[in-house]
């Protein structure tokens, strides 16, 4: 008997970044489709009737939270396969307890964001965008202030699938690498060649500091304004996890009071407001919540829990499992 799968995502221009025509063939291929054929996610009540008798059920940004009361009819559902990244905002404890297991994009996505932190540290460093705007202007420097990303010491704050990018992508840069994180086994740090460190050492003493941690409860301004201003002069910091781990008007003063930059491409509110205080601040490169994936992943990041979607049927091995714990650590939002 064919699998029974619902699709939630609305068939609209985000939904086709996803599913292509070789995608949505691939899918029909896998069981008989319920496509959500509207222009927005289902409501809840709508969620938890058309859940009814499915076996996989494939989300993506914007689901409502399967929470237990959506999912009292779905007696059959086996498997989540979530196009997004973090599960959080998504599955509950709820799935978890029934027995559901649950895939997601995760590990494409995160492999996409560490390509971003490469750029952006080379982007910064070399002061890539004032440079580009100075010639546009019609002036050529007479003197270079550029900077590279060679045999500079590199400091992690948080310790998860991205950050392990990360370090593999810095390997050609031959970096001395230090690590704050509460999870990071002592093997996983010999692998790495990467020394464990307390925040203070990190900001003390790296020239470029890359956020990775989720934003947790514990996480909540975790970068404070003591610690930002322990930045060596010229040190870069890098955020690419959730605006909410800095403590962002402390960042503010510190940017406008110390030889420090900064490369944000998360906000504690997003859109970044007009006239934020961090518009002003001259070093600070801002990005408007574009680290990845970049949209050509997306069709990559389907084809990841597609391929779930089938060892799943087959009782093989799932490749981008989330299980309970992990999903813990993931980001809320």
């Amino acid at each position: 008997m064919k699998s029974r799968i619902l699709v939630t995502m609305p068939e609209g221009e985000v939904f086709r970044t996803f599913f292509d025509e070789e995608n949505r063939r691939a899918l029909e291929a896998l069981g008989e489709v319920e496509w959500n054929r509207g222009n927005s996610q289902f409501a809840p009540e709508e969620l938890k009737e058309r859940l009814k008798g499915k076996d996989i059920c494939v989300t993506g940004w914007g689901c409502p939270a399967l929470e237990e009361d959506i999912l009292e009819n779905a007696g059959e559902l086996k498997l989540v396969a979530h196009t997004g990244g973090s599960v959080k905002p998504y599955v509950t404890d709820a799935v978890y307890e029934r027995g559901i297991r649950v895939v997601s994009g995760n590990r494409v996505f995160a492999e996409s964001v560490a390509e971003s932190v490469i750029a952006y540290a080379l982007s910064a460093l070399r002061d890539i965008p004032y440079y580009s705007r100075r010639l546009k202007e019609g002036h050529w420097p007479e003197r270079f202030r550029n900077r590279g990303l060679l045999d500079r010491s590199v400091g992690i704050v948080g310790y998860g699938m991205i950050a392990g990018y990360v370090v593999q992508m810095l390997q050609p840069f031959h970096n001395s690498i230090k690590v704050f994180s509460r999870h990071i086994g002592d093997e996983e740090l010999e692998k790495q060649k990467m020394q464990r460190a307390g925040l203070e050492e990190i900001f003390s003493e790296c020239d470029i500091i890359s956020i990775h941690s989720g934003m947790t409860k514990e996480n909540h301004h975790l970068i404070t304004e003591d610690l930002l201003r322990r930045m060596k002069p010229g040190a870069l910091l890098i955020n690419t996890a959730r605006g909410a781990i800095i403590d962002e008007e402390a960042l503010v003063r510190v940017l406008r009071e110390q030889d420090i930059y900064a490369v944000l491409d998360v906000y504690e509110t997003e859109p970044l407001p007009p006239g934020h205080p961090l518009t002003t601040c001259e070093r600070a490169l801002l990005m408007p919540h574009m680290g990845g994936p970049t949209i050509d992943r997306r069709l990559a990041v389907t084809k990841a829990v597609m391929k779930d979607i089938a060892h799943f049927q087959k009782g093989e091995g799932l490749d981008c499992e989330i299980d309970r714990a992990y999903a813990g650590k993931m980001s809320v939002f």
